[in-house]
């Protein structure tokens, strides 16, 4: 395996299938691009005549839309910013933390990473789509999944407070699972 010499950008990208890295190589000489997600290779161009520019690719397993931007800052200096989904990566996060909630657990000697979509109510563990079950109780609604033998439950309540909205609280084992912040 050869040696990445032109890493110029390393990047942590939490999407609803886990937390993905994004490496990126620059030969400021050769023009050379090479895209990492992840450890494995997306892109590679060598010799590029044009050191400025962008490289788009996917990440996760919804194929999320990641454009790493190249460009002169001075001389011989770039500067390199990714953008999710057409967003910069600060902006796509702070939004996520609006559309998403996320927790981690430990359950019986495994770790978890539980996301809950807030717009389509899809509950991801570990990278993998949950199936799950809906059902309107008395307060809310709750979204019932399992991870391995352990009862999951996703409660979906009115916080009574229109700038809070709605408040989602992950059970499991009739325990409570505080929020994760990522």
């Amino acid at each position: 395996l050869e040696k990445m010499t032109d890493l110029v950008a390393v990047w942590e990208v939490a999407l609803s299938d886990g937390v993905h890295k994004i490496e990126f190589e620059h030969g400021t000489t050769s023009g050379k691009r090479v895209v990492y997600v992840d450890g494995k290779e997306e892109i590679r161009k060598e010799w590029m005549f044009k050191l400025v520019g962008k490289e788009t690719f996917t990440v996760g397993a919804a194929k999320t839309k990641a454009t790493i931007n190249i460009d002169a800052v001075s001389g011989f200096a770039y500067e390199y910013t990714l953008e999710i989904n057409g967003k910069s990566l600060k902006k796509y996060m702070e939004n996520r933390l609006k559309t998403t909630n996320t927790w981690v657990l430990s359950l019986g000697g495994m770790d978890y990473r539980v996301v809950l979509e807030k717009d389509t109510m899809d509950v991801w563990c570990n990278g993998q789509k949950m199936e799950t079950a809906g059902e309107f109780v008395e307060d809310g609604t709750e979204t019932h999944f399992s991870v391995g033998d352990h009862s999951c439950c996703i409660k979906a309540v009115s916080s009574g407070k229109r700038k809070e909205g709605i408040i989602h609280t992950l059970i499991v084992d009739d325990r409570e699972i505080p929020e994760a912040v990522e």
